[in-house]
């Protein structure tokens, strides 16, 4: 009865419409329960799921995730945006479609900062969609390209969902940080060679030195903070946990002392919404990992592997398979919820076909920023419905070609290692490990 028995009971909570925290919940429990050969005998003998929590709880890895979300708010709250996209503006003027490409810029370095989708699409499209427009550019084109520059934030470091990959797999955070670098760069190529072609004819600037002295001298420490957070975690000085909290730190003493855009007494405000957001998904993580303790334990994604091989012998049909199965649950599942029921059971896969886990994760993610964009759950396009105040349906339009371009992105990325593993070093680009 054991996988009827999860699948009956998933239904029934889908059908009655449960959170995502009772779902993971009641399937732990079953799993523990009805599972393990012999049976339980009573549910006092689930003390282990207790001690299981602790275990997924004692992760320092795991304080990043709030800090990374506190620093985001903290400037998004704050100025630094507005300063990231003054100097990208003064920087790109003279460009075809400079601005647009400046819009590309900001989303990028801002997610490099946040490391969240949704934060960067509301600081950087709420600023960036009133001046694109009154430039000139298409309603249509520039609602697409900034809905689409917000899903930057979970493919370029530091990445919320990079983290939870790490933890729900076991590899190196700072490993899928260095291999989100490429995959990011060439999305934001695309972005931009899409940008040129649509909208080049758009009237174009003049270098202006005035400003572009006084957009870098305001808007410097706006864009050291990714230099001091990445170069940190890259040069090995501190770890990704510590980044966060240095990140918060900055955000604060940038923000509060030195730009003064900040007051103290809205922190307190900025740290109950972060409280808010972080709750629930703590809890889920928890129980995910307890979860997926009890199911390497049982070997079961070892049996789904040898399944799996007798199926499925080449790698490259697995890579297409498991693409279209990501993209799939892409537009039903948000991305947390893939991550953390999906990733132990496919990336064991991905190892048995030679897959790298660390470029795994990668693709992983990929596939799921897609979902981003596309209907019925894609965060990006209700944020970017209210933020533009334009109807649903607009917006999905407004995404479709851009859609089209990461799908070439996810292909080129799923079948060159080199653009995710290049600046991986050591055994982490070289050897897949089990």
């Amino acid at each position: 009865m054991g996988s009827w028995g999860i699948l009956l009971l998933l239904l029934g909570l889908i059908l009655l419409r449960q959170p995502l925290i009772v779902l993971m919940g009641a399937i732990t429990v079953y799993c523990y329960y009805f599972l393990p050969d012999p049976p339980l005998e009573s549910f006092h003998e689930l003390n282990s799921i207790i001690g299981d929590l602790f275990f997924a709880g004692d992760k320092e890895i795991l304080l990043a995730i709030p800090l990374f979300i506190i620093a985001g708010n903290l400037m998004t709250h704050g100025s630094i945006a507005r300063r990231l996209i003054r100097i990208a503006q003064a920087m790109t003027a003279p460009i075809p479609a400079g601005l647009a490409i400046a819009g590309v810029f900001s989303c990028g370095i801002f997610a490099a900062i946040s490391g969240s989708s949704p934060v960067t699409l509301i600081a950087i499209g709420g600023l960036m969609y009133p001046s694109l427009t009154k430039a000139g550019y298409p309603t249509q084109f520039s609602m697409g390209l900034l809905a689409s520059g917000g899903t930057l934030g979970i493919i370029i470091p530091p990445s919320i969902p990079m983290i939870v990959y790490a933890i729900m797999v076991g590899v190196s955070v700072t490993d899928l940080f260095i291999a989100g670098i490429g995959p990011g760069i060439l999305l934001m190529s695309l972005l931009m060679i899409y940008s040129v072609l649509r909208a080049g004819k758009v009237g174009r600037g003049k270098w202006d030195w005035q400003e572009i002295r006084t957009a870098w001298k305001e808007g410097v420490l706006a864009l050291m903070m990714p230099v001091v957070i990445l170069g940190g975690i890259y040069s090995g000085f501190f770890t990704a946990t510590e980044s966060a909290a240095i990140a918060v730190f900055y955000a604060i003493l940038v923000e509060v002392f030195i730009h003064k855009e900040l007051s103290f007494p809205k922190i307190p405000k900025i740290m109950a919404e972060s409280a808010e957001m972080l709750g629930i998904l703590f809890l889920i993580l928890i129980l995910a990992v307890s979860l997926n303790k009890f199911m390497i334990e049982n070997e079961i994604p070892q049996n789904l592997v040898a399944t799996m091989t007798g199926l499925i012998s080449s790698p490259v049909t697995f890579l297409i398979g498991v693409n279209v199965l990501l993209l799939i649950v892409g537009m039903f599942m948000d991305i947390m919820s893939a991550i953390l029921v999906l990733a132990p059971l496919l990336a064991p896969m991905a190892v048995n076909y030679g897959i790298n886990p660390v470029h795994f994760g990668i693709i992983m993610i990929v596939n799921l920023e897609i979902g981003y964009l596309t209907p019925p759950v894609g965060v990006n396009l209700f944020v970017a419905s209210g933020i533009f105040k334009q109807p649903l349906g607009k917006v999905i339009q407004s995404v479709a070609p851009i859609v089209g371009l990461f799908l070439i992105g996810l292909i080129l990325i799923s079948w060159i290692p080199e653009i995710s593993l290049g600046l991986v070093g050591g055994e982490a680009a070289a050897t897949p490990t089990p």
